[in-house]
């Protein structure tokens, strides 16, 4: 694959966040399209917040918790599949998948005593909801490394960390990537529900319009939220094809 194919997507990624960073910030535009669509309602776009402040309240809270399940998610994927780890593979398979399947809105509850209201409860919840993919996908991308690659690798001196660093870990970009995908978008989605707790974002539109029976309002935080998972995914889809090598993305 050439240089050009590789950060093609990348590039039209970028082009996307610019095009919905301007989207967002058209408060006015908001104002007209949801009046058409709601011409009864008196108030058809959010008062509380703007467009831009929403979004930006709802990637604070997205990066925070995405960025945590991957620092935890990718080298707890690692120990799992190294000889120190491999006895609790099963262990942290149990907790991942517990954390996929404990609902969100449950973990908000239970955290709100201890830590109050506001981002950390949302962000306790996230991190435990995107933990799943990010740890399978690591496993599995690093056991579809041949291994007949890796012992060639030890074969020419290479150390167990130069192995995993040169080897292992890039030839697995793709897979660890997906699950990376995967875990952001959820949370894209996911974190529409941390405005039950006084953590902002999309979902403050989303749970006002529902409280006040203002369907303008509803509208208004899911098509936002919607294309901010769609931006992410292509522009994490554009980071999965360049650090992928040449090789393997063929």
């Amino acid at each position: 694959m050439s240089a050009r194919a590789r950060w093609t997507p990348l590039a039209f990624a970028l082009a996307g966040v610019v095009a919905f960073a301007w989207l967002v910030a058209q408060q006015d535009l908001w104002a007209g399209v949801l009046g058409e669509l709601f011409p009864r309602s008196p108030r058809p776009v959010y008062p509380a917040a703007t467009m831009l402040e929403l979004t930006r309240q709802h990637l604070v809270l997205v990066g925070i918790s995405s960025g945590l399940t991957v620092l935890a998610g990718v080298p707890l994927g690692i120990w799992v599949t190294r000889p120190s780890g491999a006895d609790f593979r099963e262990v942290v398979a149990a907790a991942v998948d517990f954390g996929q399947t404990f609902p969100p809105v449950a973990v908000l509850a239970l955290m709100v005593p201890i830590l109050g209201f506001g981002l950390w409860p949302a962000v306790v919840a996230l991190f435990m909801y995107g933990m799943f993919p990010v740890v399978s996908n690591t496993v599995a991308g690093l056991e579809s490394v041949p291994p007949t690659v890796v012992d060639a690798a030890r074969g020419m001196g290479m150390g167990r960390w130069r192995v995993l660093l040169t080897v292992e870990l890039p030839l697995s970009a793709r897979v660890v990537m997906a699950g990376v995908r995967t875990s952001v978008v959820i949370n894209i989605g996911t974190a529409t529900v941390a405005a039950a707790v006084g953590a902002g974002g999309l979902g403050d539109p989303i749970i006002g319009g529902i409280n006040v029976q203002n369907m303008a309002y509803v509208l208004q935080g899911a098509s936002a939220a919607a294309l901010l998972a769609v931006v992410a995914d292509g522009l994490l889809a554009g980071v999965e094809r360049v650090v992928t090598p040449a090789g393997v993305a063929e």
